[in-house]
């Protein structure tokens, strides 16, 4: 028998990896300028996001742009938009998904064998989601990492990791582990043996003495 218990923390984690995720692909703060080196010029902070680029100056004043063209833009952020969206899709789909399939909601309650599977496809959806949020994220990364350590970038043109990257990270991780934790639920009460009852002496198919 499944523990509603353990489905729900599930559930609980993959929803928070569901609101991460959405934060995540918002921020703009994805990769941020770097004071590594002789860069000292601290005026102002430029950071740059899946969807727009932003100047914070050290008063305070924040100068957003949206990007004008989608074909101008690097292969990576390209790729982290269609996966990250992907990613947040996909969640919307499993919380719908596995909702049905809990112990703890009425739907498909006749059906136990039915409503097993459903909260397992939805467990399936969570770690489908949770993956493509971690390749965006970490190709993402990657690139910011290959390009810092390029002796052929400037100083005043290298990026460190920013906090979207980490949030991204974060929310992939637990959309993964709930997903994990509703796929394992149900699992375990599948791979339940049932036994016929026994029969009473004399019925046939016993042994006769």
């Amino acid at each position: 028998m499944a523990n509603a218990g353990l489905q729900l923390l599930g559930y609980t984690l993959a929803f928070l990896g569901f609101i991460g995720l959405i934060a995540s692909t918002a921020m703009a703060e994805w990769k941020m300028s770097s004071y590594a080196g002789d860069n000292i010029i601290t005026a102002q902070a430029m950071y740059e996001g899946l969807w727009q680029s932003c100047v914070a100056q050290s008063t305070g004043q924040l100068q957003c742009k949206i990007y004008d063209s989608l074909l101008q833009l690097p292969g990576e952020v390209q790729g982290a938009r269609g996966l990250m969206i992907t990613a947040v899709f996909l969640c919307g789909v499993a919380l719908m998904v596995a909702a049905v399939g809990m112990k703890c909601t009425t739907c498909l309650a006749d059906d136990k064998e039915q409503k097993n599977k459903v909260a397992l496809a939805g467990g399936i959806l969570f770690i489908i989601a949770g993956v493509c949020a971690l390749a965006a994220t970490s190709w993402y990364g990657e690139n910011i990492r290959q390009k810092f350590f390029d002796p052929f970038t400037a100083t005043n043109a290298r990026y460190e990791f920013g906090k979207a990257l980490y949030v991204g990270w974060g929310a992939s991780a637990l959309a993964v582990i709930g997903g994990s934790m509703l796929c394992c639920n149900c699992g375990s009460e599948a791979t339940g043996k049932s036994y016929p009852p026994p029969r009473a002496a004399g019925q046939p198919g016993t042994d006769r003495v």
